[in-house]
């Protein structure tokens, strides 16, 4: 939480944008492989993890078989009130958005946290 007991304010489509830029950092190469996954943004997560601050939910792409057709997307959805609760300024919140994106991106091609974490996107 921020020093000064406060959190940090940005409205939704500011948080939106910023989440947006992250996708657009993510080199094209890795973008033009992602296939059938949507990117949310929500307030707040559930209930029983208020701390998270992005959730990746589908089947990553190294464990699609011939048997993946006509499924619904994929679906990332990164929550605003948790990252803005836990960064200080708006620098803090750019950074920990992108770390969250490229976290949940990654989850999509199949790498799990503990590779995450070693990398430094835990």
């Amino acid at each position: 939480m921020p020093d000064n007991g406060r959190v940090l304010e940005m409205t939704r489509e500011e948080f939106e944008e910023l989440v947006a830029e992250a996708l657009d950092r993510i080199p094209p190469e890795l973008t033009r492989l992602m296939d059938n996954v949507a990117v949310f943004v929500e307030d707040e997560p559930p209930a029983d993890d208020p701390e998270l601050l992005g959730l990746y939910e589908g089947t990553p792409l190294t464990d699609r078989g011939e048997w993946y057709a006509g499924v619904l997307p994929d679906r990332i959805t990164i929550y605003r009130g948790p990252t803005l609760r836990m960064c200080d300024t708006r620098e803090d919140v750019v950074a920990e958005t992108e770390v969250t994106v490229v976290h949940e991106v990654a989850h999509h091609f199949g790498i799990d946290d503990a590779r995450l974490h070693a990398l430094g996107y835990g």
